[in-house]
């Protein structure tokens, strides 16, 4: 972790943003990686190639007809999953009525499952329009579902910026998929 870059006040004065950044370069292995996958709408889109592979292989946790659920790899808690088109769309006015409902309802279906499964306090759901919104992989529009518990940003996470999660990927995705909604 680095400490933010000077910035030049209204003074003329350089002084730091005091934001630190934490430069995660292993993340562009799992964009990079989709490059490499054939028959995919966008080679470069890891939510083109992940319905191509084998649920668990992929961490699909459940697929529609226009939508599927899939883990994030890289979590913020245990559970977090993403509801994704399967067509290659980065806007959400740009969705069919079909995909948006589909989206929405998944996306309920998803908190319907997590709360069998883990029972959390609460949730954030939400979508990263845009990159400047946060959206790494802005190009393929998909939503988020963090399930929360209170205490979830302990000490170790605020301490030692490092996230605890309990469980493997492939453990918690048979647990969501095997309380997935039918």
């Amino acid at each position: 972790m680095t400490d933010g870059p000077e910035v030049v006040g209204q003074d003329g004065i350089a002084v730091s943003d005091r934001l630190a950044r934490l430069w995660t370069p292993h993340r562009m292995a799992y964009i990079k990686s989709a490059a490499e996958a054939e028959g995919a709408e966008d080679t470069g889109c890891p939510f083109c190639r992940i319905p191509t592979l084998d649920d668990r292989e992929g961490l699909v946790v459940a697929r529609g007809e226009h939508v599927y659920a899939v883990l994030n790899l890289h979590p913020y808690n245990p559970g977090h999953l993403m509801t994704v088109p399967y067509r290659h769309v980065g806007e959400l006015e740009g969705l069919t009525e079909a995909e948006a409902l589909e989206l929405a309802t998944m996306t309920r279906d998803a908190v319907r499952a997590v709360k069998t499964a883990s029972a959390p306090h609460g949730f954030n759901i939400g979508l990263n329009l845009g990159g400047v919104a946060g959206g790494s992989l802005s190009g393929h529009l998909h939503q988020h579902v963090v399930p929360r518990w209170g205490g979830d940003a302990n000490f170790i996470t605020v301490l030692a910026q490092t996230k605890v999660i309990p469980q493997l990927l492939t453990e918690t995705r048979d647990l969501i998929a095997e309380a997935w909604p039918t």
